[in-house]
């Protein structure tokens, strides 16, 4: 019995830390090779000096085989930070099917806190926009020194 009591306790403080954030595409019309079913973001909100993760989950009737991730982040209005990875390192090429896309930063401890905006658009090796999209997230108020 406290075993179970434990493992419960355990579940509902990683439910606490990780949330799924709301998401939109960057174009509404558009027929996007990639959709993207949620975002994940751990801990929520972020922590400065600590490391976060998003989590992806996406799905695809083709195949990507390779590419760019690129990440555009807004503070505010103001476009504050992009940065582009290699696609295959933040996922398993080729992707098929539902795949994960997991990316993990680690933000400066001098990060401002509040509101941020990512754009996030996929690309494959061609430069073909596979997918865009857009959500938010919040930085907390502590940081480690």
């Amino acid at each position: 019995m406290t075993k179970l009591v434990i493992l419960s306790l355990v579940l509902l403080a990683s439910s606490l830390l990780a949330s799924a954030v709301s998401v939109e595409y960057c174009n509404k019309r558009a027929n996007y090779a990639v959709t993207v079913s949620s975002v994940d973001i751990i801990p929520n909100p972020v922590v400065r000096g600590e490391p976060a993760t998003f989590n992806i989950s996406a799905s695809t009737d083709g195949s990507v085989t390779g590419g760019k991730l690129v990440i555009d982040v807004n503070y505010f209005f103001f476009h504050v930070h992009q940065e582009t990875h290699d696609l295959c390192e933040e996922t398993s090429c080729p992707a098929t099917g539902n795949f994960a896309i997991a990316h993990q930063q680690t933000l400066p401890s001098y990060t401002p806190p509040g509101s941020y905006t990512i754009t996030m658009t996929m690309q494959d090796s061609e430069g073909k926009q596979l997918t865009c999209i857009t959500f938010g997230f919040s930085i907390g108020l502590l940081a480690d020194s």
